[in-house]
């Protein structure tokens, strides 16, 4: 229910405006992670929506902590890529984003198959971003969740 409803008017029905102030597209996204991290976790850009970016990412040897579950610092780190990601393509080319704070609660364990991060702003502001992210399953089950904070900086 949106807040219309909630007033007792009829729904809005419009589409919500991009917060991207970059060309983005999860094709670009994947070229520009080659290289890094990102790529070396083989986490994926899978989808860039006008207000949110989805980014997914296997429990392979490479992500599992010694006990054989999804590493926790494996999934901050696949939501950090989705939020920082996300906090940088919605400034324009005279900012960037650094990271400040981010927080993750872990729900569920997992050891097999794959995550993926889902991410929306809470506040795109001049100075900061702050940035929400849910992690889930293949089945939809929810593995952890948070939010990052970001710094907007001058580059020069």
């Amino acid at each position: 229910m949106d807040k219309n409803e909630q007033e007792g008017r009829a729904p809005s029905t419009h589409q919500a405006a991009s917060v991207w102030r970059k060309d983005v597209s999860t094709e670009s996204l994947n070229r520009f992670s080659e290289g890094s991290m990102v790529s070396f976790l083989e986490m994926k850009f899978m989808e860039v929506g006008p207000d949110f970016m989805r980014v997914r990412m296997p429990v392979t040897e490479r992500t599992r902590q010694p006990l054989g579950i999804l590493h926790g610092g494996a999934t901050t780190a696949l939501a950090e890529t989705a939020a920082s990601t996300a906090a940088w393509s919605a400034v324009d080319d005279e900012h960037v984003t650094i990271g400040m704070e981010i927080n993750t609660n872990h729900i569920r364990k997992k050891d097999s198959g794959w995550v993926e991060a889902v991410t929306r702003p809470l506040h795109i502001g001049r100075t900061t971003h702050v940035w929400e992210f849910r992690v889930s399953d293949e089945t939809g089950d929810l593995i952890s969740a948070g939010r990052m904070t970001l710094a907007v900086l001058s580059r020069k």
